[in-house]
């Protein structure tokens, strides 16, 4: 009789720490189940939000929000910077840290939005703070809208038809 009750006890001891998975800095995503209606998304880091709630990235400037709207709503924000902010993701990290917290569920559009001008598509494979000493970074040439486009598509592993970009002026994101 005692062992019939201590079974379910043990099973669920040994259960709860199974469930426990470590996230890189700056993800915090909880399932879709139970996301917030809003967040705030600083630089190099990633939020959920649910069907209907509302992102806020502050202070865009220099870098690029990648917005993830899922088909059964909900909102996914990523906020890349040029420089990696200490302690969060940097550019070469955000989009995987992204992806993995879409977690492959349904993806209606990507919109991607910021300082076009200011990034060089290759930050998303090799951060700036990857390159070493005497070795070229590559530069921006322009707005390269495609470019951007299809390197979010890639890494998130999306159709480059379902990726946006677009160029916004220095200041607070809103995305509803």
């Amino acid at each position: 009789m005692v062992l019939a009750l201590a079974l379910p006890l043990l099973a669920a001891a040994v259960a709860v720490p199974a469930q426990a998975q470590a996230r890189p800095a700056g993800v915090a995503v909880a399932p879709a189940h139970s996301a917030p209606a809003a967040a705030t998304v600083t630089e190099g880091q990633i939020r959920e939000v649910a069907r209907g709630g509302v992102l806020t990235y502050p202070s865009v400037t220099s870098c690029l929000t990648v917005t993830v709207r899922l088909r059964g709503g909900g909102l996914v924000g990523a906020h890349a910077s040029l420089f990696q902010v200490p302690g969060e993701l940097r550019s070469d990290e955000i989009l995987p840290a992204l992806r993995k917290a879409v977690a492959g569920r349904p993806v209606a559009a990507v919109e991607v939005r910021g300082a076009v001008g200011a990034w060089h598509p290759g930050y998303f494979t090799r951060a700036i703070e990857a390159y070493g000493e005497g070795e070229a970074v590559p530069q921006p040439q322009g707005r390269d809208f495609e470019g951007l486009a299809k390197a979010v598509a890639l890494q998130l592993k999306q159709p480059r038809g379902a990726v946006t970009v677009e160029d916004v002026p220095d200041g607070d994101q809103i995305v509803r």
